[in-house]
C-alpha cells in the first residue's frame, strides 16, 4: 500500500506545477509509474521527466543500446516495474531475445555479441560493484569513443 498518494489528473496539482503536469503527459501520453508519486514534489517531478526525456530521446545511443542499458539496470536493481515498461520497448528497438533472456535471468554473457556484452557487464559491474573494471572500461570506450 502506498503511502503517498497517486497523482495522475492534472486537477490534483497546483496551478503552479500544472506547466510540469503537461510536460510528463505530453511526452509520455499520461501520469503513471514513478511520476504518479514524483508528482508530491513537482520540482522533483519535473526533473526526472526531464533527465528521462534526454536519457530516452535525445541521446547518441541508438535505441537497441540505450535499451539494453535499460533493462540491465533495471535488473539489477530488480525494478519490476522499469523491467516491464522497457522489455518491450527493448525488443522494438531490436534487441535480441537471446540478450533479453540473459539480463532478466542474470546469465553469463559469453554466447551474446561483445557490445551486448560489454553494455550488460559495464551495468552490472557498476551496480553491484559500485566501479566498473579497467577490462570492461576500456571495451565501452573502444565501442563508444571519448
Amino acid at each position: 500500500m502506498l503511502r503517498v498518494p497517486r497523482i495522475t489528473e492534472r486537477s490534483q496539482v497546483a496551478d503552479e506545477h500544472g506547466e510540469i503536469f503537461d510536460s510528463i503527459t505530453s511526452s509520455r501520453g499520461r501520469v503513471s509509474g514513478p511520476f504518479s508519486v514524483l508528482l508530491n514534489s513537482p520540482e522533483t517531478a519535473g526533473r526526472a521527466a526531464h533527465l528521462g526525456a534526454y536519457l530516452r530521446f535525445d541521446s547518441t545511443l541508438p535505441d537497441d543500446q540505450r535499451e539494453l542499458a535499460i533493462i540491465t539496470a533495471a535488473r539489477e536493481f530488480d525494478c519490476d516495474y522499469e523491467w516491464s515498461a522497457h522489455k518491450g520497448l527493448a525488443q522494438q528497438a531490436g534487441v535480441r531475445d537471446e540478450a533479453i533472456e540473459i539480463v532478466a535471468n542474470k546469465g553469463t554473457v559469453d554466447s551474446l555479441t561483445s557490445e551486448e556484452a560489454t553494455i550488460i557487464n559495464y551495468g552490472r559491474e557498476l551496480f553491484q560493484d559500485h566501479r566498473v573494471s579497467d577490462f570492461t572500461f576500456d571495451a565501452a570506450k573502444e565501442m563508444f569513443g571519448e
